[in-house]
């Protein structure tokens, strides 16, 4: 038993389910731990009243995977849950399988097999717990920010939702937030860890500091510059306006509103600055934006939103509702047949039909080991991701990822980007499968 921890970080073994640990030990008893199994990544339905999902956190469970190792401290927290022969072969567990699964950022629909995972049962059946943690989350925060990005047709979006999460669910939401759209977050650590640029400008507790709003405001100018943005509705917001303009010049880059009536106050707002000769000067909306929100601004003078609670929480589906299932063993397909809960047994792949125009048709999933037409404009879905427990080279970085979505939310039918509920983007079509 080697218990050495991992070189590459803190590990993630324990990141799991102790029913992961209780199959495993009974299958490396009864000598079922090595048939070659492959599990597989769907969602069965997308959240009430969504039209597509996003695929976001591929990347980060790789790296994850890679991490997940039984050093001497998991070693030690085990040491009461499984017997010691399995403490021992947890000792040297590497991942060694194969796992293939839709690109980051990629949309995908029911029944799509987000992510295939390949190798004895052992291997794989550990790193359930981990994958649908993190692709769980991390799809439902990006599917949900996909949203409020199309909501606010192409004005920014700051992610400055940490103070309403975890604080480790904080930099993921961030990360999610950037890929789906956003161009910034609130979260220093978002940006040390995945490059993401962050923004922000100061609280009400900043004006409430101070003596009066126009000492704060110079305080903010002095230290930050005109071009920085200032909260002007702490007290009355037309007289904050006025005195934020004082205290910077015309020149002064933004104000920010948090609260009252959004879309009036943001007419009244640019009719105020245009008149003080601050025609440049930018407004920024905040205060318990969602999708619906920010669709109902669209037509206000408008130039960004913050957007908070909303975003980290998934606006109102926190989980993508994905599930980790077996499918094969040793080559024959398997199946869950229970009547609400039914999946198709056997590894499948699946092909995106689109018209010559770009635009997509429909998802076709289908075995695996039936490979079915591909037209010049259609697309094979799952990719390579990991080969004999090694990531592959190319995995996309997460500007390319966010590239990708860009694109694909650009190939989905108009009608598929609606708010409004109705069937998915795309239909799903199950071909040469009972």
């Amino acid at each position: 038993m080697t218990g050495s921890p991992s070189s590459a970080g803190v590990s993630t073994a324990l990141f799991t389910d102790r029913y992961e640990l209780t199959m495993l030990a009974a299958a490396l008893a009864d000598g079922t731990a090595t048939r070659h199994c492959v599990f597989e990544v769907f969602a069965r339905r997308l959240p009430d009243g969504r039209r597509y999902g996003v695929v976001a956190g591929t990347a980060r469970l790789l790296e994850s995977i890679e991490r997940f190792r039984f050093g001497s401290e998991e070693l030690a927290a085990l040491a009461d849950v499984v017997d010691p022969s399995t403490l021992e072969w947890l000792g040297d567990y590497r991942f060694s399988g194969d796992v293939d699964g839709y690109p980051e950022g990629e949309l995908y629909f029911p029944g799509s097999p987000i992510l295939t995972v390949t190798g004895t049962f052992v291997d794989a059946v550990v790193l359930e717990t981990l994958s649908l943690s993190i692709l769980n989350h991390d799809s439902a925060i990006a599917s949900a920010a996909a949203r409020m990005v199309t909501a606010a047709d192409g004005r920014p979006l700051i992610e400055m939702g940490s103070r309403r999460t975890h604080e480790a669910a904080a930099v993921a939401s961030a990360r999610a937030a950037y890929l789906a759209g956003f161009s910034a977050t609130s979260n220093l650590e978002a940006e040390r860890r995945h490059g993401i640029p962050t923004a922000g400008t100061a609280a009400h507790a900043f004006t409430l500091l101070h003596d009066d709003e126009l000492s704060a405001f110079r305080s903010q100018v002095s230290a930050l510059g005109p071009q920085t943005t200032l909260l002007v509705d702490t007290y009355d917001i037309r007289r904050g306006i006025e005195l934020a303009v004082q205290a910077a010049g015309p020149g002064l880059g933004a104000v920010r509103i948090d609260s009252g009536d959004l879309g009036v106050l943001a007419r009244q707002a640019r009719e105020q600055l245009d008149g003080l000769g601050a025609t440049a000067t930018r407004i920024v909306l905040s205060g318990d934006l969602d999708e619906y929100a920010i669709a109902s601004l669209r037509a206000e003078p408008v130039d960004s939103y913050g957007v908070g609670t909303s975003v980290v929480t998934g606006s109102g589906a926190p989980t993508a509702g994905m599930v980790y299932k077996l499918v094969e063993v040793d080559g024959r397909p398997v199946a869950k047949r229970s009547a609400s809960k039914e999946s198709r047994g056997g590894r499948k792949s699946a092909v995106r039909r689109f018209k010559p125009t770009g635009t997509a048709i429909e998802e076709v999933v289908h075995p695996a080991g039936a490979p079915i037409e591909v037209g010049p404009h259609d697309r094979v879905m799952p990719v390579p991701l990991v080969r004999d427990g090694k990531t592959v080279p190319g995995v996309e970085t997460l500007e390319q990822s966010r590239e990708r979505l860009r694109a694909a939310l650009v190939s989905v039918p108009w009608e598929g980007l609606k708010l409004s509920r109705g069937e998915p983007a795309l239909p799903t079509v199950f071909e040469g499968m009972s």
